[in-house]
C-alpha cells in the first residue's frame, strides 16, 4: 500500500501549516484520497488557508479526531482548489464519510454557501 492510499484510507490526518514565522499549526481533518495526491475541506477564511497561500508547504499525519498523532509525519506541498475542484472534493467527502458527510457538507452550504468552502489539494514528497 502507497503512503498516499494509507493516509487516504484514515479517517482524520493531522495538516500542519506554517505560519509566517515559520511555527506549526496542527489541524485534525477529514481527508480522501484523489488518484496521486490527498484532499481536505475547510472553510475558505480559515487560518490553514491563509497559511497555505504564504507556504505551501505541509505536514500530513495520521492522528484521531483530536489530533494525537498515530503515525509519521509525511511532508507535502498543498494548493487551494477551483469552486469546480472543491465540488469534487464534497462529492468524495460524501462518498467516504457517508451521512456524517452529506450533514455536514449540507450543512456547510446552508451556513456558507457554495464559495464559503474550499478544497486543499496535498502532493506528498517523494
Amino acid at each position: 500500500m502507497t503512503t498516499v492510499e494509507r493516509l487516504g484510507a484514515e479517517q482524520y490526518v493531522s495538516l500542519v501549516t506554517l505560519r509566517r514565522d515559520g511555527t506549526p499549526v496542527p489541524t485534525p481533518v477529514w481527508v480522501v484520497r484523489d488518484d496521486d495526491a490527498l484532499v481536505v475541506w475547510t472553510v475558505a477564511d480559515s487560518g490553514k488557508v491563509k497559511r497555505i497561500r504564504n507556504r505551501p508547504e505541509v505536514t500530513v499525519t495520521p492522528c484521531d479526531v483530536r489530533g494525537r498523532p498515530r503515525g509519521e509525519p509525511v511532508s507535502g506541498e498543498a494548493v487551494l482548489l477551483s469552486p469546480q475542484d472543491t465540488d469534487r472534493v464534497r462529492e468524495l467527502l460524501i462518498r467516504k464519510y457517508g451521512l456524517i458527510g452529506r450533514l455536514t457538507v449540507l450543512g456547510s452550504k446552508l451556513r456558507r454557501g457554495r464559495r464559503g468552502t474550499v478544497g486543499v489539494r496535498i502532493t506528498l514528497s517523494p
